[in-house]
């Protein structure tokens, strides 16, 4: 805890600039109009994910925020964004790359700077449930925290659940959510090289020249939403061997 306190306190503050068009300004407001609902689907474990989540809210004057982190956290990160106190939770050690050092720092940046409403969505999960199933549960939870007509909400979720369509992989939240929010769009992080921590170390691959100096982009391309990050670096991810949680 010591160790991750220290990695909290020093992360840095400042991030990729974020442009944005306009035209993918104006669709993703149009989402949040529509549906109270703006998905972003990242690759867990990336440093600059959640200084482009304050960048994204920033942008589109946001206070409501949704993560794919365990429900049973929300007593423990709403008395840390109260108190800078970080109580222990076996939760905070998953090790995927969902949580990191850097959104503890953001999220606390946020709540000093005024209200943030902070949804944490997954569950614990149950024997036997499948993929689509906790994608579904996560969709009841974020529905059921996110009335229609209000402010508008970012979620934030892995890009294998942020889809708005039927994946290989069954039906995602994303799918769940457009089905009783119609309207809702998926914003997709687009990484092009470097590294991030997933379980381990991990490459995207090598950055192309000049890639260093480029600043994220949030565009639209082809109807769909896309946010170039052109180098990534690993996060710092709380993680220790401890027992698999269902």
């Amino acid at each position: 805890m010591a160790e991750l306190g220290a990695a909290i306190s020093r992360f840095p503050a400042g991030g990729p600039g974020l442009e944005v068009t306009s035209a993918a300004r104006a669709a993703a407001q149009e989402s949040l109009a529509r549906s109270g609902l703006l998905l972003l689907g990242e690759m867990h474990g990336v440093t600059e994910n959640p200084l482009l989540i304050g960048a994204l809210m920033a942008e589109l004057g946001l206070s409501s925020l949704g993560l794919e982190w365990p429900d049973g956290l929300t007593p423990v990160i709403t008395a840390f964004l109260a108190t800078g106190t970080l109580a222990e939770h076996d939760w905070l050690w998953l090790g995927d790359g969902r949580i990191t050092a850097g959104h503890l720092a953001v999220l606390a940046s946020m709540a000093a700077a005024g209200p943030l409403h902070l949804i944490l969505f997954d569950g614990s999960g149950s024997p036997g449930e499948g993929w689509s199933e906790r994608d579904a549960a996560m969709a009841r939870r974020l529905l059921a925290a996110v009335p229609e007509g209000g402010a508008g909400t970012l979620v934030v979720a892995g890009n294998a659940h942020t889809p708005t369509t039927v994946t290989e992989l069954g039906v995602p939240l994303g799918a769940h959510l457009a089905r009783e929010r119609p309207g809702v769009r998926e914003i997709r992080i687009r990484y092009g090289s470097g590294a991030f921590w997933n379980l381990g170390p991990r490459q995207f691959g090598p950055p192309p020249p000049g890639a260093d100096a480029a600043p994220a982009r949030l565009a639209e391309e082809d109807g769909e939403l896309v946010l170039d990050l052109p180098v990534a670096s690993e996060a710092t991810v709380p993680q220790r061997p401890l027992p698999r949680h269902p």
